[in-house]
């Protein structure tokens, strides 16, 4: 098989659906803090944190933290790679779900 299909594009660190929830959040605006977005797509800090270093160490998000008074915050964005990545993924989708094989 020499992988024609268009579900071999699919990118295996957006798949899995925590990385596809926090990836398309942060697709719609340019910075998320990170309990807005935890709350958003339902998880625990735990689960959001492993993901988001998953998608950091690809390249995909860029995280900043800070402080907010006293109060430490940490703000999530998508990088110009995680947005082309991003992009692509939801292409792939729309080839898929078209029957459309290019």
């Amino acid at each position: 098989m020499s992988g024609a299909h268009p579900r071999h594009e699919l990118d295996d660190v957006i798949h899995a659906p925590v990385r596809l929830s926090i990836v398309a959040a942060l697709a719609a605006a340019e910075k998320v803090e990170f309990r807005f977005l935890r709350d958003t797509i339902e998880v625990s800090d735990s689960l959001l944190s492993k993901h988001v270093l998953t998608l950091e160490e690809a390249g995909y998000v860029e995280v900043e933290k800070a402080f907010v008074g006293k109060r430490p915050r940490t703000w999530l964005s998508l990088t110009d790679s995680g947005r082309r990545a991003f992009q692509n993924y939801v292409s792939v989708l729309q080839r898929l779900m078209t029957g459309s094989p290019s």
